[in-house]
């Protein structure tokens, strides 16, 4: 297969990307066809390395409604409504996440992280996540975190779950310090997470003082516990949204000590601009970590979509240029610059903390696995959300669509014009 006038986002001009079965075997200018090759014609624009769900919940996917609406908007009544649900069968599940993930797919998303529920005895929604992560082997990457929601010792049996979960097959260990009893249990299930990824050798993703509450504090002992055992870059730190509730002297000792460690972390703009300051009177604070300060002092920061449709936030499609279009946005990152490598957030940075970035990027003896967007640059995309062309993965076309265009008639015949935004 053959990509011809493509542009890149690290090199000027246009470009011919030259695939051997599954890699890309050459990046040139004006490859010489043969009758046999199959070409793709770019026409000038985007081919990006594909785009990564680091942070969603695909076993409540697509349950917005059922058995109620959250009519508050809060976190805990959205909590509430999940626990009222009886309908949480295997198959049930596999449904839903299957057509979550299609949605993925055609939105040019090749790697997910889910967060999955182990609170269940039988684990139901991990069994369901292991078998699809087989299905859809062929067509993505999906890491599947095992995750106590409630955190861990809220419940005396939730250890021992979270512990079957990874003997079971889940790829990362989770959690969510913030809802535990205490201060003192909150420092306890965090050095229990980081004695379990030890363990089982796996990766941390925690939700992490997902709060307005600037007491909430497990994101320091994360950071001490990656710097001490060296594992920052196993290590990511989702939502910390107390982060942007912190002083700026604390705050300020907490990007210090960040660097340091070199943890991740993820953002994740629609759901927490959606839950945080519904306690607040005016002023209402955005609810986000410290993103911009957290890029300036160069830690990895990537954006996750987090829940699709369901009780927690009641919309969504599944498109990571939204996700992205929102954070730019609330984080104050317009400046055209910031812009125009913005597709970091939702690929390379993204790459860097689900760790896959050895096999991740448009470059010479990598797997051929890219989407060609319908923009000349980040900035271009990001404007208009553009529309996914072509996903390709391992040399294959997964996924293609049409073109996002318009017709206008202004007057008469002549005055006819294609329009795009």
């Amino acid at each position: 297969m053959i990509i011809k006038h493509a542009q890149l986002r690290d090199r000027e001009g246009l470009w011919d990307i030259v695939i051997d079965k599954e890699n890309i075997v050459d990046i040139t200018k004006d490859y010489p066809l043969k009758d046999q090759d199959k070409v793709i014609d770019a026409r000038e624009n985007l081919v990006t390395s594909p785009f990564i769900e680091p942070h969603t919940h695909l076993d409540y996917a697509l349950t917005a409604g059922n058995p109620s609406w959250n009519m508050t908007g809060t976190l805990s009544e959205g909590l509430n409504i999940q626990r009222k649900r009886g309908d949480l069968s295997k198959q049930e599940i596999k449904t839903r996440a299957r057509k979550a993930i299609k949605w993925y797919i055609a939105n040019g998303v090749q790697v997910i992280r889910t967060h999955t529920n182990i609170s269940d005895s039988q684990l139901i929604g991990l069994h369901a996540m292991l078998e699809l992560q087989e299905e859809f082997a062929h067509m993505l990457e999906l890491q599947i975190v095992a995750f106590p929601q409630q955190g861990i010792y809220t419940d005396s049996k939730m250890v021992a779950q979270l512990e079957a979960a990874l003997k079971e097959g889940a790829d990362v260990v989770g959690g969510a310090p913030h809802f535990e009893f205490t201060r003192e249990y909150s420092v306890q299930s965090v050095k229990k997470i980081f004695e379990l990824s030890q363990k089982y050798n796996c990766m941390i993703d925690i939700h992490c003082d997902e709060t307005d509450d600037d007491h909430s504090r497990a994101l320091e002992v994360v950071i001490a516990e990656a710097y001490h055992m060296g594992i920052g870059h196993l290590v990511s730190a989702s939502h910390t949204t107390a982060f942007g509730s912190y002083n700026n002297a604390y705050a300020y000792k907490i990007l210090e000590n960040a660097v340091k460690s070199n943890i991740n972390f993820i953002a994740n703009p629609l759901v927490n601009i959606n839950l945080q300051g519904r306690y607040d009177s005016y002023p209402v604070r955005r609810g986000l970590t410290r993103v911009k300060e957290l890029l300036e002092t160069g830690i990895n920061v990537c954006f996750g979509h987090d829940d699709l449709l369901d009780s927690i936030y009641p919309l969504g499609t599944a498109n990571m240029l939204q996700v992205l279009f929102m954070g730019i946005h609330v984080c104050h990152l317009t400046g055209y610059d910031q812009m125009n490598k913005s597709l970091d957030l939702i690929t390379t940075n993204s790459a860097k903390t689900v760790q896959v970035e050895q096999e991740y990027g448009i470059e010479v003896g990598k797997p051929a696995n890219f989407i060609i967007l319908q923009a000349k640059n980040d900035y271009d995309a990001l404007r208009r959300q553009s529309p996914i062309l072509y996903s390709i993965r391992q040399g294959n076309i997964i996924a293609e669509n049409n073109p996002l265009q318009a017709k206008l008639w202004l007057g008469n015949e002549e005055d006819e014009v294609e329009f795009l935004y």
